[in-house]
């Protein structure tokens, strides 16, 4: 693989200086991602830099929404039962041409039903390809359950035939882990005994295609010449991945970046003021948690997670961490999300009585962990610092904290051990706009060892969510995920923390820029103004 020097790389772009010819814009994004194939992982940072730049969809959302769209697929047709989706793909769409590969022919049925069916069927030859691959999406929301089979009407069109109906299916086609794969490329590599590099040195038909990553340095792209939409107006895209929130800053009024994620919630009014910068913010599709191991004494208990969850003041976290930019929160899904039961009360805080319960549950001299994130998310900016207050709070209860960490892909992987200890800090940015993607894909039983980091199957919530998937009434689903919440707030599997406002900052030369508000960062479409 190419490896590029991480001080010349930022020379050779020339990032603001106008002395090139080519238009390349910087992003200082805050993490390295876990690998390029999305279907492997679940982080945003990893989608910011695979599925995002280099792939498509069969369906897409369009700019700034959470409303699915025609992508790869041209359209579809959905069977009176409701248990038959035929989609017509589009035509013309080329595969990128790049160092490593040249296709020799378009995109076509081939490729998608290689994309499911690596993921569905666990004698496929890539369904291993990368030790532990766990699928963590698909399988985590029921898919090898919901998919009977994927036929291959034509080299143009493809059957999904389901087992029972999907409410949400078309806009889960959306979703980063459902991006398009070039089978063509897939069988190269298994035939040169090279099947790891489809994680590493990713082929696409979306705007940007791969040129190289330095691990933990910078990721390099350029534009796709044969893009099906057409050409983008940048040349380069450059990811300069840089941890710290307030080095990012300083690398964005230096002109080293035109465009930063997750600021530090005390830089912003200065952000504001700075006529060199624009600053968009947008109410954040997100919930941050704490999720408790509920296999594990005393957190099997209802009554002592409610307890724990009492002794935490959100509010100052809110304060703390977002200067107030953010919302305490009280359930699993975001108050901006159709079906939110504002009705739920808040556990309130109240240390006296979350001590006097934990006694009476016979919990004393509790020690536990705390996992803290070690990178700013949209729905925690610094989660060293609330694990800090946590600690702060579960002390005046007599509970005894140790807070741990680890390097980001190691945390996300740790963290769904069923036999984690203590709880871990994590979030969600929702992935299609539907409750499903909170309520099923987090805290249902299919996702435990996965995206459930509370490990919490309840039969009583799963039957509701369950239910909630094949009902196509989007007033009866309301009702249902309105009791959902109701079982979640009883049992606590979490302590809900908030819901945060998203703030992008960038130069002013950055024109185009569309926020998305299921907290992905997309660089199609932009241009930086001459």
């Amino acid at each position: 693989m190419k490896r590029f020097g991480f001080a010349g790389m930022l020379l050779a772009a020339t990032v603001l200086s106008g002395a090139a010819s080519a238009k390349t814009l910087v992003y200082c994004s805050e993490g390295s991602p876990e690998g390029f194939d999305p279907a492997l992982y679940t982080a945003g940072t990893t989608f910011d830099a695979s599925s995002n730049p280099v792939y498509n969809k069969l369906m897409e959302f369009a700019p700034g929404t959470t409303n699915p769209e025609p992508g790869l697929a041209e359209s579809y047709e959905v069977s009176d039962d409701g248990l038959e989706y035929t989609f017509k793909l589009r035509p013309g769409v080329k595969f990128q041409t790049t160092d490593f590969f040249t296709p020799t022919r378009d995109f076509n049925a081939d490729d998608v039903i290689f994309t499911f069916e690596r993921q569905l069927k666990a004698d496929n030859p890539w369904h291993q390809y990368v030790a532990g691959a766990a699928w963590e999406y698909f399988n985590g929301m029921g898919f090898p359950d919901l998919i009977e089979t994927i036929e291959k009407v034509d080299d143009m069109t493809v059957k999904f035939k389901l087992k029972r109906k999907e409410a949400p299916f078309v806009a889960n086609l959306g979703m980063d882990f459902a991006s398009i794969m070039s089978k063509e490329y897939a069988d190269k590599l298994q035939a040169d005994g090279k099947m790891e590099q489809l994680n590493q040195m990713p082929l696409g038909t979306g705007p940007f295609e791969f040129v190289a990553y330095q691990p933990d340095a910078v990721i390099r792209y350029r534009a796709n010449d044969d893009y099906w939409k057409g050409r983008e107006k940048l040349d380069d895209l450059v990811f300069a991945i840089t941890t710290d929130a307030a080095v990012r800053y300083q690398k964005l009024l230096a002109g080293e970046c035109h465009v930063m994620p997750y600021p530090n919630a005390a830089d912003v009014e200065a952000m504001k003021a700075n006529e060199s910068l624009t600053v968009m913010e947008q109410e954040g599709l997100n919930i941050a948690y704490l999720a408790y191991n509920t296999t594990q004494a005393p957190f099997d208990k209802p009554e002592v997670r409610k307890a724990l969850n009492m002794a935490i003041n959100k509010q100052a976290i809110v304060d703390a961490v977002f200067q107030g930019a953010a919302t305490p929160a009280k359930n699993p899904i975001p108050p901006t999300m159709w079906s939110y039961n504002d009705a739920i009360q808040d556990d309130p805080y109240d240390p006296d009585a979350a001590k006097k319960m934990l006694e009476e549950a016979g919990v004393t001299d509790l020690d536990m962990k705390i996992w803290a994130m070690p990178v700013a998310r949209p729905y925690m900016l610094n989660a060293r610092r609330a694990a800090e207050l946590i600690q702060a709070d579960f002390a005046k209860i007599g509970v005894d904290v140790e807070i741990v960490s680890f390097e980001w892909a190691e945390y996300l992987a740790r963290s769904k051990d069923k036999d984690r200890d203590g709880a871990v800090m994590l979030g969600w940015t929702g992935d299609n706009g539907d409750p499903d993607n909170f309520l099923h894909t987090l805290l249902g039983c299919d996702a435990v060892g996965g995206n459930n980091r509370a490990q919490w199957c309840n039969e009583e919530f799963d039957r509701i969510v369950n239910e909630a998937k094949v009902e196509t009434d989007q007033a009866a689903r309301t009702k249902l995920y309105e009791e959902a919440q109701v079982v979640f707030k009883r049992e606590a599997p979490w302590a809900t923390l908030d819901h945060s406002l998203v703030v992008m900052p960038m130069r002013k030369e950055v024109q185009g820029y569309v926020m998305s508000p299921l907290g992905k960062h997309h660089f199609s479409g932009v241009d930086i103004a001459e």
